[in-house]
């Protein structure tokens, strides 16, 4: 799942004089260039565990359109997951240090097991005291 939103549509909306139409297109735009990433990361799993596994796993993909913070949990909900994996990049904020502050926003959402993934190479800035 990747939740995904349509980068100035809102400005675009709010400023009153650009046709409907124009806007639709943008956020059509943006739409397919989240569906094409996405593909792209499919096909890149299947390279890395064999088509064979890919077809036993048969993994669904799930583009919904609005902020991670909401849509992530409302769509694991619907889906009724009992897993959500989710990559974290811890960027700011105590919570940032730990897992993210996205995933960390999640969280207190979801009624399901969580995984969350380190990017490779990432060092926890927390020591333990001696």
């Amino acid at each position: 799942m990747h939740a995904w939103e349509a980068l100035a549509e809102r400005t675009m909306t709010m400023r009153g004089d650009i046709p409907y139409e124009s806007i639709a297109k943008h956020v059509s735009q943006e739409y397919a260039l989240h569906q094409k990433c996405l593909d792209r990361l499919s096909e890149t799993m299947r390279d890395r565990i064999g088509a064979e596994a890919y077809d036993r796993l048969s993994p669904r993909l799930h583009l919904p359109k609005g902020p991670a913070k909401t849509m992530i949990a409302t769509s694991a909900a619907g889906l009724r997951a009992d897993l959500v994996v989710m990559g974290t990049v811890a960027r700011t904020g105590i919570s940032g240090f730990i897992i993210g502050n996205t995933a960390d926003a999640i969280l207190d959402q979801l009624t399901c097991s969580v995984l969350a993934v380190k990017p490779q190479g990432f060092k926890t800035p927390v020591t333990l005291a001696a």
